[in-house]
């Protein structure tokens, strides 16, 4: 949402979730919502977001919100699966903004890590369209110990997933001990690190995202569960690798 876009204002204030449009024609008439420093007469009235108090506070980000989340295990990236939901996590308001919070990317119920949400879709293109080369960075941990030539496999751009026409672009992969690594990806394919191990035989028994680009969980501060409200020009800049 634009800083410098006006709207009406029923339709705003529906969008951020605070309630109906019949709600709002209710607290007009009370004389509970301001637009710089003037009583708003009218639902329908025009109005700057960001210059709009509603009962002395201004409005929940207005501007779009973008969050960078640590997903704890056993949550899932979904908005309507049962269980439990990494919205769960957020204040119960934001399931309702429209456009709607979205995970940039998705990771499994057994995946914990880094992840970006946002309603901004020129954001989400941005950060998963393979021509920015932002890369994801996952620590592994393994049931069985690595052979020695897993980094070389995953390097060769040679390497077929079961299911998939492609083979996958080339990867990066450490070994940090005998049974764990850390592997670079430069694309997001589905379950593509689980799926990896197992076409040479081995099965991921944990799995953490660690880095999206140069965003590093560990510089987050982040604990499972929680979250941090940043600046999509920030986030950008916080990820490229440029």
């Amino acid at each position: 949402m634009s800083m410098n876009k006006t709207e009406r204002l029923d339709k705003l204030l529906s969008n951020l979730a605070y309630g109906s449009r019949k709600d709002v024609k209710s607290w007009v008439k009370q004389g509970l919502i301001t637009c710089d420093g003037k009583v708003v007469k009218s639902p329908s009235e025009k109005v700057d977001p960001v210059f709009v108090l509603f009962d002395g506070e201004p409005l929940d980000h207005p501007e779009g919100l973008t969050l960078i989340y640590h997903k704890p295990l056993d949550a899932v990236c979904s908005h309507k699966e049962k269980g439990v939901l990494i919205y769960d996590d957020l204040p119960e308001q934001w399931q309702y903004r429209k456009p709607p919070l979205s995970s940039v990317g998705r990771l499994d119920k057994e995946t914990s890590g880094l992840l970006i949400l946002t309603d901004d879709g020129q954001l989400n293109h941005h950060l998963t369209s393979p021509k920015h080369h932002i890369s994801k960075t996952y620590a592994v941990t393994l049931d069985q110990p690595l052979s020695g030539n897993e980094m070389e496999l995953f390097a060769s751009g040679k390497l077929m997933l079961e299911d998939d026409y492609r083979a996958c672009l080339p990867a990066e992969m450490t070994a940090v001990g005998e049974k764990q690594a850390v592997l670079i990806l430069h694309e997001g394919r589905y379950h593509q690190v689980r799926r990896m191990f197992a076409a040479i035989g081995n099965h991921v028994t944990a799995l953490t995202r660690t880095h999206i680009g140069t965003l590093s969980l560990e510089q987050t501060g982040l604990k499972a569960g929680t979250y941090t409200v940043v600046e999509p020009k920030a986030l950008i800049q916080s990820v490229s690798p440029e």
